[in-house]
C-alpha cells in the first residue's frame, strides 16, 4: 500500500507540473493585440462578410462566360410508304442538325468581367469598412473591461485604507480618545465601501462578457483577462496629419470612389449592349429523296443580325450615365463625413488631454496629501471626524474621477483611430 501511495502521489505531481502551463496561460491576461487577433479570426460575423466577398469574386466568373453554342436537329418528309410491297416509312425522311452561335461584340464580356472585379474590390473595402467598425466596438469593451479593473482595484485599495481607520478608531476608542457614536457613524460607512466593491465587480464581469461576445469565445468569465497600459499621453499630432491619413486609408471613401469607377465602367457596358450581336448558324442535311445521289448530303450557313431600329439600350445608358453623377455626389459626402468625424474626435482627444493633465501634475498629489495630512491629524485628535470623512471622500472622488477620464481619454482615442482608419493612437 506505502508503494501505491507513493506512486500515485508521483502521477499526481507529473501532471500538476503539466498543468501548471495551461492553467498559468488560462489565467494570463491577453493584449490588445492578442484581442484584436483572436477577433479577427474568430467573430462570426466578420467571417460571414468575408464570405460574402468570395461570393463576389466567384460571380467574376459568371460575367467573363460566353454565350452557350445552341444544337437542333429537325427532321422532314417522313411519310408511310409502301414500295414493292416492302413499308420503307423513313425511306423519303431528311435529317438536318444545326449549329449556331451568338457572337457578343464591342467588349461585352471585357465590360463585364471589368464591373464584376470592381464590384468585388468594392466589397472588400465595405468588409474592410466593417471590420474598421467592429474594431471599435472591440477596442471599446476592451477600454471598458481596463478601466472596471482600475476602479476595482482603486476600490480595493480604498477599503483596504479604510479598514485600517477603523482599526485605528478603534484602538482611539479604547483610549478613550472618541465616543461610541463617531466608531459606529465610521463603521457604518465602510458599507459604501463594500457596495462600490460589488459594482465594480458586476461592471468588470460584464464587460468580459460582451468582449467574450465578440470574441466568440466560450472560456469562463472567471479564465478570462486581458492586460494594457491604462494611462494617456499628451503628445498629439496636428490635426492635418490626421485628416490626410484619413483620406488614404478609410475603407468607406476607397469604397465610394471604387463606386464611380464601376459606374463608369457599367456606363460603358450599357453602350456596348446598345450594338448588334449577330448570330452564326450552320447545318449539314442527308434528304435522300433526291433523284440526284450527290445531293443527298448538303451544308448550309446564315448569319442572323438583329435589326436594333426600337430598342438600342438607351434607358440602360441614360440610366449608368445619371449613376456616374450620383456615385460623385455620395463621394463628395462621405468625403465631407470624413472630415467631421476626424475633426470631432480629434478634439475629444484634445479635451481628454487637457482635463488629465492638472490631475497627473496636482490635483492627484494634492488630494493624497490632504487625505494623509487629516489622517494623521485624526489619528492624533488633530482633526474631528467629519474633517476625516470629508478628506477621504475628496480623494476617492478624485482618484475616480482621474481613472474615468483615462477611460475617456482612450475611448476617444479609439472614435479616432475610428474615424482615420487605422490605429494611430495606441
Amino acid at each position: 500500500m506505502k508503494h501505491i501511495f507513493h506512486s500515485l502521489s508521483a502521477w499526481a505531481a507529473a501532471a500538476l507540473l503539466l498543468l501548471a502551463p495551461a492553467l498559468a496561460s488560462a489565467q494570463q491576461g491577453l493584449t490588445w493585440d492578442q484581442v484584436k487577433a483572436k477577433f479577427e479570426a474568430a467573430n462570426p460575423a466578420l467571417k460571414a462578410d468575408a464570405l460574402g466577398v468570395d461570393e463576389m469574386k466567384a460571380q467574376e466568373i459568371t460575367a467573363f462566360l460566353r454565350p452557350n453554342p445552341q444544337f437542333s436537329l429537325a427532321t422532314d418528309g417522313t411519310q408511310a410508304a409502301r414500295y414493292e410491297g416492302v413499308w420503307r416509312p423513313f425511306a423519303g425522311t431528311q435529317f438536318t442538325p444545326n449549329f449556331s452561335y451568338l457572337h457578343e461584340r464591342d467588349h461585352k464580356r471585357e465590360l463585364r468581367l471589368e464591373s464584376a472585379k470592381e464590384g468585388t474590390q468594392i466589397a472588400g473595402s465595405l468588409h474592410q469598412d466593417l471590420e474598421r467598425n467592429l474594431l471599435f466596438d472591440l477596442r471599446a469593451m476592451f477600454v471598458q473591461t481596463l478601466e472596471a479593473k482600475a476602479v476595482l482595484e482603486l476600490a480595493k485599495a480604498d477599503l483596504a485604507y479604510y479598514d485600517n481607520i477603523i482599526k485605528i478608531s478603534r484602538d482611539r476608542l479604547h483610549a478613550g480618545d472618541i465616543a461610541q457614536i463617531d466608531l459606529d457613524r465610521i463603521e457604518l460607512l465602510r458599507v459604501q465601501y463594500e457596495a462600490e466593491i460589488q459594482a465594480a465587480i458586476v461592471n468588470l464581469r460584464t464587460s468580459k462578457i460582451q468582449l467574450l461576445q465578440l470574441l466568440n469565445d466560450r472560456t469562463p468569465v472567471e479564465q478570462f483577462d486581458v492586460t494594457g497600459p491604462f494611462d494617456f499621453s499628451d503628445q498629439l499630432r496636428p490635426l492635418e496629419d490626421f485628416r490626410q491619413i484619413a483620406l488614404d486609408e478609410r475603407p468607406d471613401l476607397r469604397a465610394a470612389l471604387e463606386s464611380i469607377q464601376q459606374a463608369n465602367t457599367n456606363h460603358k457596358l450599357a453602350i456596348a449592349n446598345g450594338s448588334t450581336d449577330p448570330t452564326y448558324s450552320g447545318w449539314y442535311t442527308y434528304n435522300p429523296s433526291f433523284d440526284n445521289p450527290y445531293d443527298h448530303q448538303t451544308i448550309g450557313a446564315s448569319v442572323s443580325i438583329p435589326l436594333r431600329i426600337f430598342d438600342r439600350n438607351q434607358g440602360e445608358k441614360q440610366r449608368t450615365q445619371i449613376d456616374i453623377g450620383r456615385e460623385q455626389q455620395l463621394t463628395e459626402a462621405t468625403r465631407a463625413q470624413v472630415f467631421s468625424d476626424v475633426d470631432s474626435a480629434y478634439v475629444q482627444v484634445q479635451s481628454s488631454v487637457a482635463l488629465l493633465k492638472p490631475y497627473k501634475a496636482q490635483y492627484n498629489d494634492q488630494a493624497l496629501r490632504v487625505r494623509d495630512t487629516v489622517t494623521y491629524s485624526y489619528e492624533h485628535g488633530g482633526a474631528s471626524l467629519m474633517d476625516f470623512l470629508n478628506a477621504q471622500s475628496d480623494f476617492r472622488a478624485v482618484q475616480l474621477a482621474y481613472t474615468q477620464l483615462i477611460g475617456t481619454y482612450l475611448t476617444a482615442a479609439g472614435q479616432l483611430n475610428l474615424a482615420v482608419g487605422r490605429e494611430v493612437i495606441q
